[in-house]
């Protein structure tokens, strides 16, 4: 057939087309594909092709030009080719009374993505036959319509005869359920309902369809009526039995089949049955259930169709439904008619007496139209039908004209993907199948048709673990596919092993593989996928020469720094085409020979002004030149005027002759005139000859020259003025006139411009269709395609509500909304951004993130970015191979035109702070409106403008949305077509989906949250929505892994489970916020497929522990219950709102019943309920005060009457706002010389919401402290950066510091201190400390990462060191209390309750070390912790017997023998592998090797390996258990012996299978952690011979924590002295007198727990002297004393004597502390305790330093 075989012409111009629009685009994404297989690589793209040649060295996966040209044989090409039969084309016969449609059935197999288009040729005869079947409502309300319809059976005949002749015609007739509520079940009552009525039926086939007219009406006029209860009828279930019943009905298959729908009520549909009637659950089954008599039988089992199942089956069975309603129900099925493709309207008479003009009016349009579509469709195919012939309507079918055939051409497509998945990846079912694509009025065309998904059939062939793979892989369609743990081109590459990197390095480079791969077995693996290559990576494809700045000038490809010219071809940058076309000359020769082709140019000989490109004499070019050449010897000869008068005259090489008379043009070379400057005449002259004058030659020179009048000479002024005058006149009328802009465009010289518009001025959609929440809306530019132009659009939501939107922003300008941002990115798309998780997703993403919020934190209340995903925007242009990537800003409502400004202008500079964006494209999306701005790039044509459709669950059923061109800010055009209309209808509902319940409770010992979702299923078919977590008092990756995705309900589905992974606390978190009830939420959003949100559909989780929630869930279920005593039920839609810092406005609706007042209960969020406080009120609103600022508070409500307590409402949050902060934490100095200083503060007690910024400032002070001159300020933008360098002070000279904090309600009070840094010690006491802690990576935070070591190496200051390093997190709070025991006192317990402890300094060693520092901050209000406590006032004598004895003991090892590791190093190299190092230990003698023992921590086999080089320092461990805890061992052996060993702790911590916990998942992240020993050790001294020992709680011990336990010993020996420090902080203090300066001590700590004691963590540290650094004397000095106790520990106890002089520590000076005289010590917040004062002169400030030091 025609239709079906399209001209060979059109798919050749189809190819030109596309090779030429698009050149290497499908190579590109073949190539660019992330494919491992050959299947994966075909069902890339139709055109992409697999190479199988094991000696192939390029991609393998490509179009089949492109490995064919690279090298590829010919059968080594891999392809899945497409197929498309008819297998039976009858052709239409047009003499047959009956619908046809040619072909009637075919037969293809199409590869993803590809299309095939064919003609479909349908024919609908004049006249043909007729069933009318007439459905009439017999409910007593139409009477009078059943009497008028008896009457009217000759008229209706008539009627059928005009249109046809051969017709049938049959009647049938509904009530409605006979079922409580819909009947009236009294006995009486179902025999006669109504005086002279038949009993109630749901559906009786009256009258089946006949030829006899005559029978018809006599059977008509025995129907009486009939009646019911409620006001919807059961119409739906009689016309779906008059659809399915063909053979009781008697529709012939042949006809055009009208169903008469007559009716003047509303009707019941799907749902109504399971809602409403009393046990009637199950759905309609579609079947026929007629008895014999034609009544409906199944009335009571069977719910009600819906609108989706009727308008299915009515087309399944070619009926065209034609609703004869009253006006009284017109509204209800207005809407639903336009569900059918075909159908028909009419109002009819209140007595149904114009019920035949309907009919005819009716037929008369229904046969006019033609809807075709296709049925039974699989979900990876899509069908489309359009027509060149006809004209669709707004509902899909086509106005057709009878009696013609109609061609239409049919567009079948298979799918590359559905719904996020590859489309075969999907079942069978979804891949393949028979499509009945069907017209209105016959049986249509029936196509088998299927997706090939097949397997290459190399993959069928694989060698399993062959020889050419090294026996560790596969050989597979002509390379290795290497098993787990192996790679390389012959799986010979192992995974785990070590790499050397020598034949990495390129000759005089340091980085392996060029710093672009990393070295695997001894070969580069370069990155970027094909970018990098060459044996070390050195050549870079995106350097290539480039030609117009076009890569290898788009004719080639960039291949090892070189470009690869395609055939026809050459250059360095495959700029010169190897055929000599463009050298030939206008004789056929080339370069008119007088010259070579090179490079597609002539090169001539000779060059000449007069030659061109092909080397040929341009004579008109020498006419052009030749007068001007010889004027100014002719001027200056004949006249003596010109350049050349004087002597220069001379050098002319000709003479003039001067004639009355010059010879005609057509008789000379050339005629020239010019007009002498001098006198403003005009001479001539001519040339003869060839045009180059010789010595001898003359020129005729006219003796009379051509002189203007003078008199006009000053017109010539004028006439200039008055036409620079009307050229602006018409510049201002084009700029600013649109009117005149319009006509002069009409004009030729002024119609050079173009115009864009949109393509569409309307877009219809049917929501449930939709997959998108968004429209690609295509704009256009006409005209002159140069220049770039861009458009800025917007598009406004619920356009049929006026002032909607106005009034949705004008409700609460300060409400947080969230705000859609949309940027082009300054860099290419990659499949790896496309895929959340991967590395180079995550790595933008956090440099997205960053940028956005560096910039957009300007605006007050702005929230972080968050949800940023990447994509491509196809038809946009040049750009469209440009990264989008779309991000959320949560902003205040009122911010919305910052925003706007704010991105435009970054926009319009091409860069957020350090991000590059591309100008011209942004898209800014609000709650009700979006505004954006698109690009053409020159030469562009269209592209599209991405406008969201604002899809929300309470949109009104049919709503409009208004898409606008606003105007071009950048480039010339002009705009056309500026308007587009959008009109979304929400159809019938397919399944209504929210959660089991609004509140979940989940125990914090659970390790995942399982929420129910349910659907509601109202029509056959699947569902969707999306969900996200939200976070609220938990907080993603701490509490919970936040999660989002999509739920698919399957036909049928009702139920599914969303799991969330629940997280463990970690210590401090325990500590702070392990008794509070923690809560996120899950929202579900974007409905698709129909489906509808119910309520709820936002769920609280909350986590607590198992009391608690029982707690909460016996006073829910309460509370669930009103009193037995009444039924006062709970307050409805509470709403809270925040009336300032410490106010919140909390209102209500009353509930049912009559409330002698309300009970309101509020509580700040996160605390438990039983904290909450009360407050009554008799009206239904209240208002909170005396509240935190900044602070989240939780509330909800209940009634009371006399018959007691009413049920709570739902729980409500609210934030108050913002106050300015409390002044910042103490001021510390580190003194670095007398005129350089270190500032550092702490943040302030009361942040009172979110610090931004701090400003400091300083100036000079005089002897009464009073300003000298002006201050000067520094702002601290980075609220992190607690600190400041201040250089370049005036020596001796006191300065005042002053510093204040700043959140979003502004400036706080300031601190002050004054200091004179010469009065200063300028050099610390010097305290090389190498604890044994963790060494973290800078850029991982505080987690124990992949990297661990244990040192007890003692680094040492250099002699002099006067610049200490400082951290800026200096603030502890330990949140606990310490007892200590003093034997032999009746008051021998002292507790110390401790806000924030100062002890000296901590000074580093000057070596390149990572620090770790760490910081706790409290946000809860201290006011209630302030507390006296009393101790007694006691001062003990220093006691140094214990410890200074240790010395007396110091025994050493055999100098033989090694000492011990002094290192130990893990590294994680996967979940369950890792390798130790160590450093070789100090030995006289040689080392003969090495052994490492490792076990279980809780026991279990010991592993034991011998390592008998001692070169080889470390070693790799694998098969470990992931989540368990193991000791290592590594000793040194030499002749003597074996020395002492060296042990570590270690877990490697991953994620593992749910059911499988010992096995990890593949690809999840792993860390390594020291689980149960205590946190790094921290050294602080305190004197010469004392120091203070602190520590971290262990991250997770193993049972409770009882005490710690802590060993001290000198390092090289002696006897160990043991300390028993109680409680459970989470950082603990002991400190330690009588030690001696220059000795190294080592210490250990380990948790003593309720099973017993943990590991241990070591430390050695060394109290260093130098000389000249005394420490101060002390005034009033701290009594530390040791007592041994019977058994085998000794307690500390520590007493205080306090003085109120100021006090100085060496290079620290220390502010004033407020102690009290009687010895007891007043805690506040902002202060700090010190354990001892100094005396001594000068300023008081304080200083509290704190730094983690780590080798």
């Amino acid at each position: 057939m025609a239709g079906l075989s399209p001209h060979p012409w059109t798919w050749l111009l189809l190819a030109v087309l596309m090779t030429v629009s698009f050149p290497g685009e499908m190579a590109n994404r073949c190539k660019r594909a992330q494919v491992k297989s050959c299947t994966e690589c075909i069902r890339v793209d139709r055109d992409c092709a697999y190479c199988v040649d094991e000696m192939f060295k390029e991609r393998r996966c490509n179009t089949q030009e492109e490995l064919l040209a690279a090298g590829c044989r010919w059968e080594s090409v891999v392809v899945m080719k497409s197929s498309f039969t008819i297998t039976e084309e009858i052709e239409i016969n047009k003499t047959l009374r009956r619908s046809q449609v040619s072909p009637q059935g075919l037969r293809a197999r199409l590869r993803p993505g590809e299309e095939q288009h064919f003609e479909l040729l349908v024919f609908e005869p004049r006249e043909s036959p007729m069933d009318l079947y007439i459905l009439m409502d017999f409910s007593n309300s139409m009477s009078d319509d059943l009497d008028n319809l008896k009457q009217m059976g000759e008229r209706l005949a008539q009627v059928l005869s005009q249109l046809t002749n051969d017709y049938t015609i049959g009647f049938g007739k509904f009530v409605d359920k006979v079922s409580v509520p819909q009947t009236d079940m009294r006995p009486e009552k179902l025999k006669e309902p109504w005086p002279n009525s038949d009993p109630p039926f749901s559906f009786k086939n009256v009258i089946s369809l006949t030829e006899n007219l005559e029978e018809f009406r006599n059977k008509l006029l025995g129907e009486r009526i009939s009646g019911n209860l409620d006001a919807p009828e059961g119409g739906f279930d009689a016309i779906l039995q008059v659809a399915v019943c063909t053979r009781d009905i008697g529709w012939r298959p042949d006809s055009t089949h009208l169903l008469v729908f007559s009716t003047e009520s509303a009707f019941h549909y799907e749902a109504d049955g399971a809602n409403v009637l009393a046990g009637i659950m199950s759905r309609n089954d579609e079947a026929c259930h007629l008895d014999t008599s034609g009544t409906y039988t199944q009335y009571k089992t069977q719910d009600y169709p819906s609108v989706p199942t009727l308008v299915r089956l009515l087309g399944k069975h070619n009926i065209i439904p034609i609703f004869a309603v009253t006006n009284y129900s017109y509204s209800y099925y207005e809407k639903l008619h336009t569900y059918f493709p075909v159908s028909s309207l009419g109002v009819l008479q209140e007595d149904s007496s114009n019920i035949v003009e309907l009919l005819e009016e009716a037929i008369n349009r229904i046969r006019s139209n033609l809807d075709i579509r296709a049925l039974e469709s699989p979900r990876g195919l899509r069908t489309e039908v359009t027509s060149r012939m006809f004209q669709k309507t707004n509902t899909g079918s086509f106005h057709i004209q009878r009696g013609e055939v109609g061609t239409y051409q049919v567009q079948l497509r298979a799918l590359e993907f559905v719904d996020g998945t590859h489309v075969c990846q999907l079942g069978e079912e979804d891949q393949k199948g028979n499509i009945h694509l069907k017209p209105s009025f016959s049986d249509g065309l029936r196509m088998d048709v299927g997706i090939i998904c097949d397997v290459c059939p190399c993959e069928l062939q694989k060698e399993v673990l062959s020889a050419r793979c090294s026996y560790h892989g596969d050989f597979m369609c002509g390379h290795c596919v290497c098993n787990e743990g192996w790679s390389g081109k012959t799986c010979s590459c192992s995974t785990g092993s070590l790499s050397d990197i020598k034949p990495c390095l390129r000759e005089g480079e340091d980085k392996p593989c060029s710093g672009r791969g990393e070295c695997q077995c001894s070969h580069c693996v370069c990155y970027g996928e094909g970018r990098y290559e060459g044996p070390f990576c050195e050549y870079d494809n995106f350097q290539c020469p480039r030609a117009s700045g076009v890569l290898c000038n788009d004719r080639g490809r960039c291949s090892m720094g070189q470009c690869v010219c395609e055939a026809g071809w050459t250059g360095l940058s495959c700029d010169c085409p190897l055929s000599n076309a463009t050298c030939i000359d206008s004789s056929g020769g080339i370069c008119n020979g007088r010259g070579y082709c090179e490079c597609g140019r002539c090169h001539c000989n000779q060059h000449s002004l007069y030659t061109d490109t092909t080397c040929e004499i341009n004579y008109s070019a020498i006419r052009l030149g030749l007068c001007e050449d010889l004027r100014s010897c002719v001027q200056c000869q004949a006249w003596g005027t010109g350049e050349k008068k004087g002597r220069k005259c001379e050098e002319c090489s000709f003479k003039v002759k001067m004639v009355d008379e010059l010879k005609k043009g057509e008789e000379v070379l050339e005629h020239c005139s010019f007009r002498d400057e001098e006198d403003d005449c005009t001479y001539s002259y001519t040339v003869e000859g060839d045009g180059t004058p010789g010595p001898n030659s003359t020129v005729l020179v006219h003796k009379k020259k051509e002189c203007p009048p003078r008199s006009f000479w000053w017109l010539i002024p004028l006439l200039i003025f008055l036409l620079l005058l009307l050229a602006l006149l018409l510049l201002l009328c084009w700029k600013y006139c649109a009117c005149c802009k319009a006509c002069l465009a009409l004009l030729p010289c002024c119609n050079r411009g173009h115009m864009v518009g949109f393509k569409e001025d309307h877009y219809m959609l049917r929501e449930n269709l939709m997959a998108s929440d968004h429209l690609d809306t295509p704009m256009l530019r006409s005209g002159n395609l140069k220049g770039r132009d861009m458009v800025r659009w917007k598009i406004t939501n619920n356009v049929q509500r006026p002032g909607f939107a106005t009034h949705t922003s004008s409700i609460n300008p300060t409400e947080l909304v969230p705000y859609g941002l949309s940027l082009r990115l300054a860099r290419l798309c990659t499949e790896n951004l496309l895929k959340p998780g991967t590395r180079e997703c995550d790595q933008l993403r956090q440099e997205v993130e960053e940028n956005l919020n560096e910039v957009y934190r300007q605006i007050t209340d702005t929230h972080k970015i968050q949800q940023t995903k990447f994509r491509q925007q196809p038809n946009s242009g040049k750009k469209q191979d440009h990264t989008i990537v779309d991000t959320v800003l949560t902003a205040p409502r009122s911010a919305k035109q910052a925003l706007l400004k704010l991105t435009e202008k970054h926009v319009e500079q091409g860069a957020f702070h350090e991000l590059k964006v591309a100008p011209g494209y942004y898209t800014l999306t609000a709650d009700q409106d979006a505004r954006g701005m698109v690009e053409f790039q020159e030469g562009v044509e269209l592209v599209d403008v991405r406008v969201p459709l604002f899809i929300r669950p309470e949109d009104d059923d049919e709503k409009q949305l208004l898409v606008e061109a606003i105007d071009v800010p950048m480039g010339t055009a002009t705009l056309g077509r500026r308007l587009v209309n959008i009109t979304i209808i929400k159809e019938q509902a397919s399944g209504i989906v929210s959660f089991e319940k609004p509140e979940f409770l989940v125990s914090g010992g659970e390790q995942v949250a399982r929420i129910p979702v349910v659907r509601r299923i109202l029509d056959s078919g699947k569902s969707q929505v999306s969900y996200r977590t939200q976070d609220n008092t938990a907080q993603g990756n701490r509490d919970y892994i936040p999660a989002e995705g999509d739920l698919l309900f399957q036909p049928g589905e009702t139920w599914k489970e969303l799991q969330v992974k629940l997280l463990e606390l970690q210590e401090m978190d325990a500590l702070l916020r392990g008794g509070q009830t923690r809560r996120f939420h899950i929202q579900l959003s974007n409905p698709k497929f129909g489906a509808r949100l119910g309520q709820p559909h936002l769920a609280t989780v909350v986590i607590g522990e198992r009391d608690e929630l029982d707690r909460n869930f016996t006073s829910q279920m309460l509370s669930s219950f009103p009193s037995q005593h009444g039924d006062l039920g709970a307050p409805q839609n509470p709403n809270a709102k925040a009336a300032g810092s410490r106010k919140i406005h909390f209102n209500w609706l009353p509930p049912p019943g009559k409330p002698a007042g309300y009970r309101v209960k509020y509580w700040i969020q996160g605390d438990s309920e039983s904290e909450a406080h009360l407050l009554d009120s008799k009206v239904p609103s209240v208002e909170l005060t005396n509240l935190y600022p900044y602070c989240d508070y939780e509330m909800k409500v209940c009634a009371y009457g006399a018959q007691g307590e009413g049920p709570y409402s739902s729980l409500v949050s609210c934030r108050t706002q913002q106050e300015v902060p409390s002044e910042p934490g103490r001021l510390a100095f580190n003194v670095v010389s007398s005129t350089v200083t270190q500032l550092s503060w702490g943040e302030p007690a009361e942040t009172n919401g979110e610090i931004t910024a701090y400003e400091v400032c300083y100036g000079l002070v005089n002897e009464d402290n009073r300003p000298i001159g002006p201050m000067k300020k520094v702002l601290v933008d980075s609220p992190k950066k607690r600190m400041l360098l201040i250089e370049n002070l005036r020596e001796s000279q006191p300065y005042r510091y002053t510093v204040k904090a700043r959140n979003g309600a502004g400036w706080g009070p300031e601190r002050e201190a004054i200091i004179n840094l010469a009065t200063q010690p300028k050099r610390p006491m010097s305290i090389p400390i190498i604890p044994d802690i963790p060494i973290v990576d800078a850029q991982c935070g505080e987690d124990y990462e992949s990297f661990l070591m244990y040192s007890d190496d003692v680094l040492r200051s250099p002699t002099g060191s006067q610049r200490p390093s400082v951290s800026d997190d200096t603030e502890h709070l330990v949140n606990g209390r310490m007892d200590f025991a003093f034997p032999g006192s009746a008051n021998s317990l002292h507790r110390m309750t401790v806000a924030n402890t100062a002890y000296g300094t901590h000074l580093s060693p000057h070596v390149s070390h990572r620090v770790l520092s760490t910081s706790s901050t409290l946000t809860r209000d201290y006011h209630s912790l302030t507390r006296t406590e009393h101790s007694h006032s006691a001062t003990l004598p220093r006691d140094y017997s214990t410890l200074t004895s240790l010395s007396s003991h110091n025994s050493r090892l055999a100098p033989s023998l090694p000492n011990t590791p002094t290192r130990l190093v893990f590294s994680a190299l996967g979940p369950t592998s890792l390798k130790v190092s160590w450093q070789e230990p100090q030995c006289e003698q040689v080392l003969q090797g090495y052994s490492v023992e490792y076990q279980l921590l809780n026991g279990g086999e010991l592993y034991r390996l011998n390592i008998p080089n001692p070169s080889q320092t470390s070693v790799v461990v694998e098969d470990l258990l992931p989540n368990h805890s193991y000791l290592f061992r590594v000793r040194a052996q030499s002749q003597e012996g074996w020395g002492p060993e060296r042990e570590g702790v270690i877990t490697i911590e991953s994620q593992v299978h749910p059911q499988s916990p010992l096995c990890p998942l593949p690809g999840s992240p792993f860390t390594l952690s020291t689980p149960s020993a205590p946190g790094p050790l921290v050294f602080t001294a305190l004197s010469p011979d004392s120091l203070q020992l602190s520590w971290e709680r262990p991250r997770r011990p193993e049972g409770n924590i009882l005490g710690y336990v802590v060993t001290c010993e000198m390092a090289h020996g002696g006897e160990p002295a043991t300390f028993l420090v109680d409680g459970d902080s989470p950082e603990s203090r002991l400190t330690v007198p009588g030690l001696s300066e220059n000795v190294p001590y080592k210490f250990k700590v380990q948790a003593r727990t309720t099973e017993g004691c943990g590991p241990e963590r070591e430390g050695i540290i060394t109290i260093e002297s130098q000389d000249g650094g005394p420490f101060p004397q002390l005034g009033s000095h701290l009594g530390l004393v040791q007592h041994p106790l019977p058994g085998e520990y000794s307690s500390i106890t520590t007493t205080h004597t306090s003085t109120t002089e100021p006090f100085l520590l060496d290079g620290l000076t220390l502010g004033s502390q407020r102690l009290e005289a009687s010895g007891s010590l007043t805690r506040h917040v902002t202060q700090e305790f010190v354990s001892r004062t100094l005396t001594t002169s000068g300023t008081l400030s304080t200083q509290v330093d704190q730094q983690f030091f780590q080798t």
